[in-house]
Protein backbone atom coordinates (compact mmCIF):
# COMPACT_ATOMS: atom_id res chain seq x y z
CA UNK A 1 0.00 0.00 0.00
CA UNK A 2 2.81 2.36 0.91
CA UNK A 3 4.67 1.69 -2.36
CA UNK A 4 1.53 2.25 -4.41
CA UNK A 5 1.01 5.65 -2.73
CA UNK A 6 4.62 6.64 -3.46
CA UNK A 7 4.05 5.85 -7.13
CA UNK A 8 0.67 7.60 -7.28
CA UNK A 9 2.02 11.00 -8.46
CA UNK A 10 3.33 9.24 -11.57
CA UNK A 11 0.64 6.58 -12.10
CA UNK A 12 -2.04 9.28 -11.90
CA UNK A 13 -0.30 11.20 -14.66
CA UNK A 14 -0.16 8.07 -16.80
CA UNK A 15 -3.86 7.39 -16.20
CA UNK A 16 -4.73 10.92 -17.39
CA UNK A 17 -1.95 11.31 -19.96
CA UNK A 18 -4.30 12.18 -22.82
CA UNK A 19 -5.99 14.90 -20.79
CA UNK A 20 -2.60 16.23 -19.69
CA UNK A 21 -1.35 16.28 -23.29
CA UNK A 22 -4.41 18.26 -24.43
CA UNK A 23 -4.01 20.76 -21.61
CA UNK A 24 -0.30 21.21 -22.37
CA UNK A 25 -1.08 21.83 -26.04
CA UNK A 26 -3.81 24.29 -25.12
CA UNK A 27 -1.46 26.04 -22.71
CA UNK A 28 1.26 26.38 -25.36
CA UNK A 29 -1.09 27.60 -28.08
CA UNK A 30 -2.90 29.94 -25.69
CA UNK A 31 0.33 31.68 -24.78
CA UNK A 32 0.79 32.87 -28.37
CA UNK A 33 -2.86 33.25 -29.38
CA UNK A 34 -3.47 36.52 -31.18
CA UNK A 35 0.16 37.14 -32.14
CA UNK A 36 1.20 37.35 -35.78
CA UNK A 37 4.07 34.88 -35.50
CA UNK A 38 2.28 32.48 -33.15
CA UNK A 39 4.12 29.44 -31.82
CA UNK A 40 7.21 30.44 -33.81
CA UNK A 41 7.93 32.85 -30.94
CA UNK A 42 8.99 29.81 -28.91
CA UNK A 43 11.83 29.38 -31.42
CA UNK A 44 12.54 33.06 -32.04
CA UNK A 45 12.93 33.91 -28.34
CA UNK A 46 15.89 31.56 -27.66
CA UNK A 47 17.44 32.47 -31.02
CA UNK A 48 17.30 36.16 -30.20
CA UNK A 49 18.63 35.59 -26.69
CA UNK A 50 21.53 33.50 -27.98
CA UNK A 51 22.33 36.20 -30.57
CA UNK A 52 22.34 38.85 -27.82
CA UNK A 53 24.58 36.73 -25.59
CA UNK A 54 26.98 36.14 -28.46
CA UNK A 55 27.17 39.84 -29.28
CA UNK A 56 27.52 41.04 -25.69
CA UNK A 57 30.09 38.54 -24.46
CA UNK A 58 32.05 37.91 -27.66
CA UNK A 59 32.24 41.51 -28.88
CA UNK A 60 31.25 43.98 -26.15
CA UNK A 61 32.65 42.37 -23.00
CA UNK A 62 35.01 39.96 -24.74
CA UNK A 63 34.70 37.37 -21.98
CA UNK A 64 37.87 35.55 -22.92
CA UNK A 65 38.30 33.99 -19.50
CA UNK A 66 35.63 31.39 -20.13
CA UNK A 67 36.02 30.81 -23.87
CA UNK A 68 38.39 27.91 -23.43
CA UNK A 69 38.00 24.48 -24.86
CA UNK A 70 36.25 23.45 -21.65
CA UNK A 71 33.36 25.79 -22.36
CA UNK A 72 32.85 24.67 -25.91
CA UNK A 73 34.54 27.56 -27.70
CA UNK A 74 32.24 30.40 -26.69
CA UNK A 75 30.97 32.03 -23.55
CA UNK A 76 27.52 32.57 -25.08
CA UNK A 77 27.05 28.81 -25.51
CA UNK A 78 28.46 28.20 -22.03
CA UNK A 79 25.98 30.72 -20.62
CA UNK A 80 23.03 29.39 -22.61
CA UNK A 81 23.31 25.92 -21.06
CA UNK A 82 22.81 27.42 -17.60
CA UNK A 83 20.07 29.74 -18.80
CA UNK A 84 18.02 26.85 -20.19
CA UNK A 85 18.09 24.96 -16.90
CA UNK A 86 17.53 28.02 -14.75
CA UNK A 87 14.74 29.16 -17.06
CA UNK A 88 12.96 25.82 -16.74
CA UNK A 89 13.04 25.91 -12.95
CA UNK A 90 12.25 29.64 -12.77
CA UNK A 91 9.23 29.12 -15.03
CA UNK A 92 7.94 26.37 -12.75
CA UNK A 93 8.56 28.37 -9.57
CA UNK A 94 6.92 31.45 -11.07
CA UNK A 95 3.78 29.60 -12.17
CA UNK A 96 3.51 27.39 -9.10
CA UNK A 97 1.45 29.64 -6.76
CA UNK A 98 -1.19 30.42 -9.42
CA UNK A 99 -1.74 26.92 -10.80
CA UNK A 100 -4.82 26.17 -8.67
CA UNK A 101 -5.94 29.77 -8.14
CA UNK A 102 -5.80 30.39 -11.89
CA UNK A 103 -7.83 27.25 -12.63
CA UNK A 104 -10.46 27.61 -9.93
CA UNK A 105 -13.19 26.31 -12.22
CA UNK A 106 -11.57 22.87 -12.14
CA UNK A 107 -11.47 22.71 -8.33
CA UNK A 108 -15.22 22.34 -7.92
CA UNK A 109 -15.40 19.59 -10.53
CA UNK A 110 -15.18 16.47 -8.42
CA UNK A 111 -14.20 14.26 -11.36
CA UNK A 112 -11.37 16.51 -12.56
CA UNK A 113 -7.89 15.38 -11.45
CA UNK A 114 -6.49 18.74 -10.35
CA UNK A 115 -3.26 17.11 -9.21
CA UNK A 116 -2.18 16.82 -12.85
CA UNK A 117 -2.17 20.62 -13.28
CA UNK A 118 1.44 20.94 -12.03
CA UNK A 119 2.39 18.28 -14.60
CA UNK A 120 0.74 20.44 -17.27
CA UNK A 121 2.74 23.49 -16.16
CA UNK A 122 5.90 21.37 -16.18
CA UNK A 123 5.09 20.12 -19.69
CA UNK A 124 4.77 23.69 -20.96
CA UNK A 125 8.05 24.71 -19.31
CA UNK A 126 9.73 21.60 -20.71
CA UNK A 127 8.49 22.45 -24.21
CA UNK A 128 10.21 25.84 -24.01
CA UNK A 129 13.36 24.19 -22.64
CA UNK A 130 13.41 21.66 -25.50
CA UNK A 131 13.14 24.45 -28.08
CA UNK A 132 16.03 26.21 -26.34
CA UNK A 133 17.98 22.94 -26.33
CA UNK A 134 17.51 22.56 -30.10
CA UNK A 135 18.80 26.12 -30.61
CA UNK A 136 21.72 25.32 -28.31
CA UNK A 137 22.64 22.20 -30.30
CA UNK A 138 22.65 24.28 -33.47
CA UNK A 139 24.94 26.84 -31.84
CA UNK A 140 27.31 24.10 -30.62
CA UNK A 141 27.34 22.56 -34.09
CA UNK A 142 28.27 25.89 -35.68
CA UNK A 143 30.87 26.90 -33.09
CA UNK A 144 32.54 23.51 -32.70
CA UNK A 145 31.58 21.86 -36.01
CA UNK A 146 30.17 18.93 -34.14
CA UNK A 147 28.11 17.98 -31.10
CA UNK A 148 29.73 15.57 -28.60
CA UNK A 149 28.07 12.15 -28.58
CA UNK A 150 27.69 12.53 -24.83
CA UNK A 151 24.83 14.98 -25.52
CA UNK A 152 22.55 11.90 -25.51
CA UNK A 153 22.91 11.90 -21.70
CA UNK A 154 21.35 15.34 -21.33
CA UNK A 155 17.80 14.01 -20.68
CA UNK A 156 19.16 11.98 -17.76
CA UNK A 157 20.64 15.15 -16.29
CA UNK A 158 17.31 16.95 -16.65
CA UNK A 159 15.42 14.17 -14.83
CA UNK A 160 16.23 15.20 -11.23
CA UNK A 161 15.50 18.82 -12.13
CA UNK A 162 12.09 17.86 -13.53
CA UNK A 163 11.22 15.76 -10.49
CA UNK A 164 12.21 18.52 -8.11
CA UNK A 165 10.36 21.14 -10.18
CA UNK A 166 7.04 19.29 -10.19
CA UNK A 167 7.35 18.65 -6.45
CA UNK A 168 7.95 22.36 -5.85
CA UNK A 169 4.92 23.21 -7.98
CA UNK A 170 2.68 20.80 -6.06
CA UNK A 171 3.78 22.51 -2.85
CA UNK A 172 3.53 26.09 -4.14
CA UNK A 173 0.19 25.53 -5.87
CA UNK A 174 -1.36 24.15 -2.67
CA UNK A 175 0.12 26.75 -0.32
CA UNK A 176 -0.62 29.52 -2.83
CA UNK A 177 -4.35 28.91 -2.41
CA UNK A 178 -4.16 29.91 1.25
CA UNK A 179 -1.24 32.38 1.18
CA UNK A 180 -1.56 34.58 -1.90
CA UNK A 181 1.57 36.59 -1.00
CA UNK A 182 3.76 33.63 -1.88
CA UNK A 183 3.44 34.60 -5.53
CA UNK A 184 5.35 37.82 -4.82
CA UNK A 185 8.16 35.88 -3.19
CA UNK A 186 8.75 33.45 -6.05
CA UNK A 187 9.92 36.13 -8.49
CA UNK A 188 12.59 37.16 -5.98
CA UNK A 189 13.63 33.53 -5.47
CA UNK A 190 13.97 33.00 -9.23
CA UNK A 191 16.19 36.08 -9.58
CA UNK A 192 18.24 35.03 -6.56
CA UNK A 193 18.79 31.58 -8.08
CA UNK A 194 20.11 33.19 -11.26
CA UNK A 195 22.96 34.87 -9.41
CA UNK A 196 23.55 32.19 -6.77
CA UNK A 197 23.80 29.40 -9.36
CA UNK A 198 26.69 28.85 -11.81
CA UNK A 199 24.67 30.26 -14.70
CA UNK A 200 26.83 33.30 -15.42
CA UNK A 201 30.08 31.73 -14.24
CA UNK A 202 31.59 28.29 -13.51
CA UNK A 203 31.88 27.09 -9.92
CA UNK A 204 35.65 26.86 -10.43
CA UNK A 205 35.79 30.66 -10.81
CA UNK A 206 34.79 31.12 -7.17
CA UNK A 207 37.21 31.16 -4.22
CA UNK A 208 37.72 27.69 -2.75
CA UNK A 209 35.93 28.57 0.47
CA UNK A 210 32.79 29.47 -1.51
CA UNK A 211 32.79 26.54 -3.91
CA UNK A 212 31.52 24.13 -1.24
CA UNK A 213 28.51 26.34 -0.49
CA UNK A 214 27.79 26.86 -4.18
CA UNK A 215 27.68 23.10 -4.73
CA UNK A 216 24.93 22.84 -2.12
CA UNK A 217 22.70 24.67 -4.58
CA UNK A 218 20.76 21.91 -6.38
CA UNK A 219 20.99 23.80 -9.68
CA UNK A 220 24.80 23.78 -9.56
CA UNK A 221 25.13 20.05 -10.15
CA UNK A 222 22.72 19.81 -13.09
CA UNK A 223 24.11 22.93 -14.78
CA UNK A 224 27.70 21.78 -14.50
CA UNK A 225 26.83 18.25 -15.61
CA UNK A 226 24.90 19.68 -18.55
CA UNK A 227 28.00 21.58 -19.65
CA UNK A 228 30.13 18.46 -19.20
CA UNK A 229 28.03 16.34 -21.59
CA UNK A 230 27.12 19.08 -24.08
CA UNK A 231 30.32 21.10 -24.31
CA UNK A 232 33.23 19.09 -22.95
CA UNK A 233 32.18 15.63 -24.13
CA UNK A 234 32.51 13.93 -20.74
CA UNK A 235 30.11 11.33 -19.38
CA UNK A 236 28.01 12.49 -16.43
CA UNK A 237 28.84 11.78 -12.81
CA UNK A 238 26.56 8.76 -12.55
CA UNK A 239 26.79 8.39 -8.78
CA UNK A 240 25.98 12.05 -8.26
CA UNK A 241 23.18 11.80 -10.82
CA UNK A 242 21.61 8.84 -9.01
CA UNK A 243 21.77 10.74 -5.71
CA UNK A 244 20.22 13.86 -7.24
CA UNK A 245 17.49 11.82 -8.95
CA UNK A 246 16.64 10.22 -5.60
CA UNK A 247 16.50 13.66 -3.96
CA UNK A 248 14.34 14.94 -6.81
CA UNK A 249 11.97 12.00 -6.31
CA UNK A 250 11.74 12.72 -2.58
CA UNK A 251 10.90 16.37 -3.32
CA UNK A 252 8.24 15.27 -5.81
CA UNK A 253 6.60 12.87 -3.37
CA UNK A 254 6.79 15.36 -0.50
CA UNK A 255 5.23 18.07 -2.67
CA UNK A 256 2.48 15.71 -3.79
CA UNK A 257 1.79 14.71 -0.18
CA UNK A 258 1.46 18.37 0.81
CA UNK A 259 -0.87 18.98 -2.12
CA UNK A 260 -3.11 16.05 -1.19
CA UNK A 261 -3.23 17.14 2.45
CA UNK A 262 -4.30 20.70 1.61
CA UNK A 263 -6.58 20.10 -1.37
CA UNK A 264 -9.62 19.35 0.81
CA UNK A 265 -9.98 23.04 1.63
CA UNK A 266 -9.40 24.42 -1.88
CA UNK A 267 -13.09 24.77 -2.73
CA UNK A 268 -13.83 26.63 0.52
CA UNK A 269 -11.03 29.16 0.05
CA UNK A 270 -11.42 29.73 -3.70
Amino acid sequence: MRLSWLAKPFTNLWAHRQLAARLILRDILGKYRGSFVGVLWSLLNPLLMLAIYSFMFSIVFKARGTTSEATGGGFAVFLFVGMIMHGLLADCIGRGPSIIVGNSSYVKKVVFPIDILPWVALGTALFNAVIGFIVLLGAILLSRRGVPWTAVYFPFILLPLLLGAVGIMWFLSAVGVYIRDIGQLTSFVSTMLLYLSPVLYPVSALPLNLQFWMRLNPLSFVIEQGREVLLVGHQPDWIGLIVYTFVGGVIAIAGYGTFQSLRKGFADVI
